[in-house]
């Protein structure tokens, strides 16, 4: 039941090496990107960018590859070590008083993190909120660095399945087993 689940839970499509992400692009970056195996000269590497393990929640945010400039829906599979040490050394993204420190402390560590962690409300394939959070990474600096010279392994671009998918939701057909199978992860 989706009641028993904890309210933030990191779900993803994972193997014993790799973890997929999601992001989406403007053709131009996503054909790059799948041509060369890594993100190229046209991705900015001086921007946060965030990574999404959720399948769901990348739909919500690309409006299932029809916002401007999210056209072409990436699956990027990372290195599992790569993905754990982001984690691993994210601040919150945003202050509340829950934290356990300052807000100076918070600022302090925001400075000097070069990755950010954010739990948004999980969706479901029509884009409403579910009852637990579902994980996000901004990355910039080195970690941005590291994400494309060293933990891509594969990147595909799914399109296309998008597409169809959103075609079968919007005629009220049932894509839940269309679906990628994520299940609970837990670090290494």
């Amino acid at each position: 039941m989706i009641s028993d689940r904890p309210q933030k839970e990191i779900r993803a499509l994972f193997t014993d090496t790799t973890i997929r992400v999601y992001q989406a692009y403007n053709r131009y970056i996503a054909e790059e990107a799948v041509r060369i195996g890594t993100f190229g000269p046209l991705f900015c590497m001086d921007r946060m960018t965030w990574i999404k393990p959720s399948f769901l929640w990348m739909m919500y945010r690309c409006g299932w590859a029809q916002k401007e400039n999210q056209e072409h829906v990436l699956a990027i599979d990372i290195k599992r070590s790569g993905f754990d040490k982001a984690v691993r050394s994210a601040v919150i993204s945003s202050y509340s008083e829950d934290c356990g420190i300052s807000k100076e402390e918070w600022q302090h560590l925001v400075k000097d993190s070069d990755v950010r962690i954010q739990w948004d409300p999980e969706k479901d394939v029509d884009g409403n909120n579910l009852p637990f959070r579902s994980i996000q990474l901004g990355l910039r600096g080195e970690a941005v660095k590291e994400y494309v010279n060293d933990w891509i392994v594969n990147i595909t671009d799914i399109t296309d399945q998008v597409k169809k998918m959103n075609s079968l939701r919007l005629a009220h057909e049932d894509i839940s087993r269309m679906l990628p199978e994520e299940r609970v992860y837990i670090l290494t």
